[in-house]
């Protein structure tokens, strides 16, 4: 099953690569990642103590503004190792975000994370452009 399901997710993202080269919207879901909009993950960082927000951009793009109090691990060093250097447990509640639906950062970030054996990964499709279009704070 695992082997299978190993399958599965390179298939979803080698289709994402191919998507996200494209410059095409992102799909709205994952396998295994939970979509949130900017409106949720406020409310998973209320009811959630140990959440963890990685921003999965550039260097550059997180530089010009980033949610606060986020990890930053762009998604091109995303792996097992760097990910749990960042978070406690696999059942640490996680969150990735990039530049929105036409960045494919986060998404392969997220599918990375449930590759590795995270069992609560989250995904803000809308990225910082649907969190700074709702106005909410940002830091530099």
């Amino acid at each position: 099953m695992k082997y299978i399901r190993s399958i599965l997710t390179f298939l979803t993202a080698a289709l994402f690569a191919v998507t996200a080269a494209a410059g095409d919207i992102q799909p709205m879901s994952f396998p295994n990642v939970t979509t949130v909009t900017a409106e949720e993950l406020l409310d998973l960082v209320d009811s959630e103590d140990n959440l963890v927000i990685v921003d999965s951009r550039t260097r550059g793009d997180y530089d010009k503004g980033h949610i606060p109090d986020v990890a930053y691990l762009i998604n091109t060093e995303t792996n097992a190792d760097s990910l749990a250097k960042i978070l406690a447990s696999k059942d640490t509640p996680v969150c990735f975000y990039c530049n929105g639906p036409k960045c494919a950062r986060s998404g392969e970030a997220a599918q990375i994370a449930v590759e590795a054996g995270y069992s609560r990964v989250y995904w803000l499709r809308g990225g910082i452009a649907e969190w700074t279009e709702k106005g909410y704070p940002i830091e530099q």
